[in-house]
């Protein structure tokens, strides 16, 4: 049995995948250890899996919430800039910690998060096999495909690739100083320089929780890239998550239900929630709202007295039973709505997200409204438009046969076992 060793971001979005795929993992009785900070330590172990804490000096206790509290206030390319900020002081606190932790936990395989950029160097200069995994929307880069923090369509014209290609310019651009921590970094361990962005990733298997069927049309991803759908507990629960906190299911009636979150890092603006509570208020539906917080309290958000507005919700569940899900485009509320075959009412806010809303209105699954276009008049119309039109329903039920058929945790456990079996690439069908 291999122990395996997992580096993703701290944010509950890309822990609860990965722990997903640690857990499925540990099933077939290897041992996962998750390297990680503070503040997440109780809820890996409350997940089940090896806890083993590094950066205590660069990211004491408390500092999470203190840095998502300000992301939560971000938009746009301001959120897209202060992730990069801090992904760019998490890569630093990992080249300093992560490689005498690794080889005092005896780690054998590493899981590595596409976002943890330091993670491939780390295990090259480790000498160990490792797995990228793409938790939230895959980065990889093509003349073709929008980068993935813009809102623009699929298209073949010529303009459209000159855009991306500019897009993808600005990216480059503006994420330099993480490049150059990297091949600095590189340098310093006399590993060889990379040619290109893409080269951080594995050679071996690389591991997206997309469906093939939701993602643009791809021509230049590498033979061992894998589209394995969603990495979810079998249980159907969220493995790694805030304290369970009761929630009035007696207060659900009969009415269609419309749940709306916007996960658990952009809920900072109340504004948002108070649109969605107006636009809802017309209809003949049943709103319940989740603040994505423990800490979050709904007295401080102005909202109706006539909607259910929880600090956090038992997620997936209120999905299963939704009519309509409103939300950021976060990957896992989009991925957990698809899943049960529900439509979707996108509102991105930053970072990957308006390029998953783009995905979401190409596969006909749900309506986008921009947050620069937001007002109560527009989403009242969009969401109106999504619960009577069977069309979305359909379509987000196709997505859900083809995430049924993509395999899951249990197809991303089988490649991961693989790679280390065999040492070698493992192809795609």
């Amino acid at each position: 049995m291999t122990h395996f060793g997992i580096i993703c971001p701290p944010a509950i979005g890309h822990l609860n995948p990965m722990c997903a795929l640690g857990g499925e993992l540990q099933r077939r009785n290897h041992s996962v250890t998750i390297f990680g900070i503070a503040d997440i330590e109780p809820k890996i172990k409350n997940s089940g899996l090896n806890f083993w804490l590094i950066g205590e000096q660069e990211f004491p206790l408390g500092i999470l919430e203190q840095n998502y509290e300000k992301l939560g206030k971000k938009s746009g390319r301001e959120g897209l800039k202060f992730t990069i900020e801090l992904i760019l002081k998490d890569n630093r606190m990992l080249f300093n910690n992560l490689p005498t932790a690794i080889q005092s936990a005896g780690i054998e395989a590493l899981l590595v998060d596409q976002v943890s950029t330091a993670g491939g160097t780390i295990a090259d200069k480790l000498e160990l096999p490792y797995v990228t995994v793409c938790n939230a929307l895959l980065v990889n880069r093509e003349a073709g495909v929008p980068p993935y923090f813009t809102h623009w369509g699929y298209n073949q014209a010529w303009w459209a690739k000159l855009r991306n290609q500019l897009g993808n310019w600005f990216l480059n651009r503006i994420s330099l100083s993480i490049w150059q921590e990297i091949q600095q970094q590189r340098q310093q361990w006399q590993l060889p320089l990379y040619k290109n962005r893409d080269d951080n990733y594995s050679k071996l298997a690389q591991i997206c929780q997309l469906p093939r069927e939701f993602d643009f049309p791809r021509v230049n991803l590498p033979d061992h890239f894998h589209y394995t759908g969603p990495l979810q507990n079998p249980s159907g629960l969220e493995s790694v998550s805030f304290p369970d906190i009761s929630f009035p299911w007696e207060k659900l009636t009969d009415k269609p239900l419309v749940y709306a979150s916007l996960g658990t890092l952009q809920n900072k603006v109340p504004e948002i929630f108070q649109s969605i509570a107006e636009a809802v208020a017309g209809l003949d539906v049943q709103l319940v709202i989740s603040l994505g917080n423990p800490n979050n309290n709904p007295a401080d958000y102005n909202l109706p007295d006539n909607i259910i507005a929880v600090s956090f919700a038992p997620h997936q569940k209120l999905i299963d039973r939704a009519s309509v899900v409103i939300t950021h485009a976060g990957m896992n509320t989009t991925l957990g709505a698809l899943s049960s075959g529900v439509p979707i009412v996108a509102i991105p806010i930053t970072n990957e997200q308006p390029g998953i809303a783009a995905r979401i209105a190409r596969t006909g699954a749900g309506e986008v409204v921009r947050l620069q276009n937001l007002n109560i008049s527009r989403l009242q119309t969009v969401i109106k438009q999504v619960l009577t039109e069977s069309s979305y329903q359909q379509n987000a039920q196709r997505l859900q046969e083809a995430i049924h058929q993509a395999g899951g945790v249990r197809r991303a456990a089988d490649i991961v076992e693989q790679v280390v079996a065999t040492g070698k690439p493992v192809l795609a069908p």
